[in-house]
């Protein structure tokens, strides 16, 4: 695939990661940040750019990068090189790593990073991403999850809502626990929730039976290559629902269940199968509520409680599919 692994030479990967502004991450938590740091430990060549720089000439892909320096400290972590326009099939590695919405301009840059397809690897597999919009595309395992609704439709939420009383309202392509509500039987702020979300998002909204055990916490568990590679249980804040740790939440060392080993086992061949190299699935008290492909987070949080190197496993199962 790449020109290292066609020649057999061993010189040093060049990896681009595509990202939000890496001045504007917080580094105690970044998952993408943990993958620059363990590849500027191996040697390879690293590579910062942000989405819009992409430019599709034809079928070539030019961009403008700056090699960058990292550094494990906050406030200084990280220094430019001379910025250089380079043909990103020159890349052997690509991390697609900037945070959601999953919209049109994400969806545009995986069309046009999937015009690399022969010449660089790309974590995650864009296509794979495109077509695996993290809260439809868990649906395909839909016996692992709590009953779930996609729909815009009033009368079939009030139905959802008449069987199961207490339920969850969210957007179908939010992330990091923004306009998550929860409304129980009786509560009067439905129908204005109801309102706020049709003049807010076009998309149908997930509508999820509320598990009283999220109290307990919303497990993290990251997959590499369809394989269980470490996890974090994530508890809510008092008095708040979300669990995610940019709301507050507390990340806890935790072990699998056995359930959670039954979930990643249905999971990973799928994953794997897809080029889904790097994913987190979410699991609260057993069920199966999200598979986030996109930019996945806990891999510091998980090493930071003594747990697996988890950015070491990445690197590896890169290599090996750059060798093949």
């Amino acid at each position: 695939m790449s020109q290292a692994a066609s020649s057999g030479a061993k010189r040093p990967l060049k990896v681009a990661v595509q990202m939000d502004h890496i001045s504007t991450i917080n580094i105690a938590g970044d998952s993408a940040f943990a993958l620059m740091l363990e590849a500027q430990d191996r040697g390879y060549e690293l590579y910062h750019y942000t989405p819009e720089r992409l430019a599709l000439w034809g079928e070539k892909v030019m961009c403008r990068v700056e090699p960058v320096t990292v550094r494990d400290e906050a406030g200084n972590h990280f220094s430019f090189g001379e910025p250089q326009r380079v043909d990103m099939s020159e890349m052997d590695v690509i991390l697609m790593r900037q945070d959601p919405p999953f919209d049109l301009a994400y969806i545009a840059a995986t069309h046009i990073l999937e015009k690399l397809s022969e010449t660089t690897l790309v974590l995650n597999n864009p296509v794979s991403v495109r077509n695996a919009p993290e809260k439809l595309f868990v649906t395909q395992f839909a016996d692992l999850m709590p009953p779930t609704l996609i729909t815009h439709d009033r009368k079939e939420i009030d139905e959802f809502r008449n069987i199961h009383s207490d339920i969850v309202m969210k957007p179908l392509f939010g992330h990091g626990g923004a306009a998550v509500f929860r409304v129980t039987k009786d509560d009067l702020n439905y129908g204005s929730l109801y309102d706020f979300f049709s003049v807010t998002f076009r998309e149908p909204w997930v509508i999820q039976k509320f598990l009283p055990n999220v109290k307990h916490g919303d497990k993290r568990i990251l997959l590499v290559d369809g394989e269980f590679a470490g996890a974090v249980n994530r508890v809510p804040a008092e008095g708040d629902l979300r669990s995610n740790m940019v709301r507050g939440g507390s990340p806890k060392d935790s072990d699998l269940t056995e359930r959670e080993r039954e979930i990643c086992a249905r999971l990973g061949p799928t994953l794997k199968e897809q080029g889904l190299i790097l994913v987190g699935i979410d699991v609260i008290d057993g069920n199966l509520t999200e598979i986030n492909v996109t930019a996945p987070t806990g891999i510091r949080a998980i090493q930071k409680l003594g747990g697996p190197d988890v950015a070491g496993m990445v690197w590896d199962v890169l290599e090996k599919k750059l060798e093949a």
